[in-house]
């Protein structure tokens, strides 16, 4: 019986942990060089900005680096308000597009739609 719950307690012991690597895969790592309000201004501020710009198909790569170089300070901040795992969730999401249509992968406009969702984030992180 000792012998069942030490594998038992060795395979929780070991799913945590990948469960928590996994979680950090492709995360940015640091402090962040950009603030959400930067973000915010650089990418979606304006009535031609990078993210419209993005999702009509006009960018210019320059466009999608400068954007890829701003949303991967997201994670790295503190979500202004709400759950910070949502928050995780929603900013590691929108870095992975970027980075997918700077790859220029297929899929990668629907994935970039998907997650610019700014009213959903906004009503659950943005401050009044």
């Amino acid at each position: 019986m000792k012998s069942h719950f030490k594998l038992f307690s060795f395979f929780v012991v070991a799913a945590g942990f990948a469960g928590a690597t996994l979680n950090l895969a492709g995360a940015p790592e640091g402090k962040p060089k950009y603030t959400v309000s930067d973000v915010m201004k650089a990418v979606h501020k304006g009535e031609d900005n990078i993210g419209k710009r993005i999702a009509k198909g006009t960018a210019s790569k320059e466009d999608i680096a400068r954007m890829l170089e701003h949303y991967e300070s997201l994670p790295l901040n503190e979500p202004p308000k709400g759950d910070k795992q949502a928050w995780a969730a929603k900013t590691k999401k929108l870095l992975s597009a970027a980075r997918a249509l700077e790859k220029g992968e297929p899929g990668a406009m629907d994935q970039f739609k998907a997650a610019a969702n700014c009213k959903a984030c906004h009503e659950a992180h943005r401050p009044e």
